[in-house]
């Protein structure tokens, strides 16, 4: 359960990132909100209090969430617009 918020961070940080139409600033938005929400992801689970070694778990997976989306938020998108 500890593990929902850095997903549901990466899908929205890549949700926003679709928006940004520059490809630096994307990639940069994606880095910096990365390590922002893995870190608030460590504090607000508690696993800080065990050690902070825990924020190389969680920035990992808020950046995978963030890319996946980016790539496949996209496709899936044109494929429901898409007529059969």
């Amino acid at each position: 359960m500890h593990e929902a918020f850095p997903i549901v961070a990466g899908v929205a940080t890549g949700m926003v990132a679709l928006r940004v139409m520059d490809l630096r600033f994307r990639i940069a938005l994606i880095a910096v909100m990365s390590v922002v929400f893995g870190v608030i992801a460590t504090a607000i689970s508690g696993e800080a209090l065990i050690s902070w070694a825990f924020v190389l778990i969680d920035i990992p997976l808020v950046l995978i969430a963030a890319v996946a989306t980016v790539v496949v938020a996209p496709r899936v998108i044109e494929r429901l617009a898409s007529p059969h």
